[in-house]
């Protein structure tokens, strides 16, 4: 059998993407704590958690009327639930059914709320700003084109990305699931093609270098209209 029909296989048994983060907590892919759900050390790990909240938290802060807000892969809520309280109204979005059920159960405020959606497919809620942190780097071209087409609807968009050290060649297609382009040293890049996502301005928030050479993870804010 040739690479080509291998390869073709490969990508039918592709799973769905629902399907494979469910796996992903079912078997603690991204390791465990002891929480019933963990969305990784990049969620956890204060070198990396901290600075993000600071950045995040002060552009919040910075509006007289307080955002609309909305998480678009909320995950174990760690990072979440210390930004709610600089919100008008915080919407938590996940596709792990489950995972979205936990959080409803353990995280509770006036100004919160949780919504069970695969964001490549379904229509997204009304907001001012979407957060999507290190969840795109897990989506095929496919599914990020879908969703870059719902973020003309928000204002601002700030988005964090696991990416190569130095140069690379962007958005590298993968099929969905635990695994991130790093691996083929590359990495998201909205404003190019495929995406080619047209804002208004761009601002880097945040870079945060790992260890042993491992690839930054960077925050940016994009001002959509």
């Amino acid at each position: 059998m040739s690479n080509k029909e291998n390869a073709s296989q490969k990508i039918k048994k592709a799973w769905p993407t629902k399907a494979a983060m469910d796996q992903v907590y079912e078997l603690n892919l991204w390791g465990t704590n002891n929480g019933a759900f963990y969305s990784g050390s990049g969620s956890h790990n204060p070198e990396i958690v901290n600075p993000y909240i600071e950045v995040v938290s002060s552009f919040l802060q910075s509006f007289i009327s307080p955002l609309v807000v909305c998480d678009l892969g909320c995950g174990d809520f760690n990072i979440g639930k210390q930004l709610v309280k600089y919100t008008k109204s915080y919407i938590g979005i996940d596709i792990v059914s489950k995972l979205i059920a936990y959080n409803k159960e353990n995280f509770k405020a006036k100004n919160l709320e949780f919504n069970c959606l695969d964001i490549a497919v379904d229509n997204l809620p009304v907001a001012d700003c979407v957060l999507i942190r290190q969840v795109l780097q897990h989506l095929s071209n496919t599914e990020v084109q879908n969703i870059v087409a719902k973020l003309i609807n928000f204002k601002y968009v700030i988005l964090t990305e696991h990416l190569p050290n130095g140069n690379f060649k962007p958005n590298k297609d993968i099929l969905s699931g635990q695994g991130i382009r790093l691996k083929t040293q590359s990495g998201i890049d909205l404003l190019v093609a495929p995406f080619n996502f047209k804002v208004k301005q761009k601002k880097q928030l945040l870079a945060i270098p790992l260890k042993a050479n491992k690839g930054v993870i960077v925050t940016t804010l994009y001002t959509v209209f």
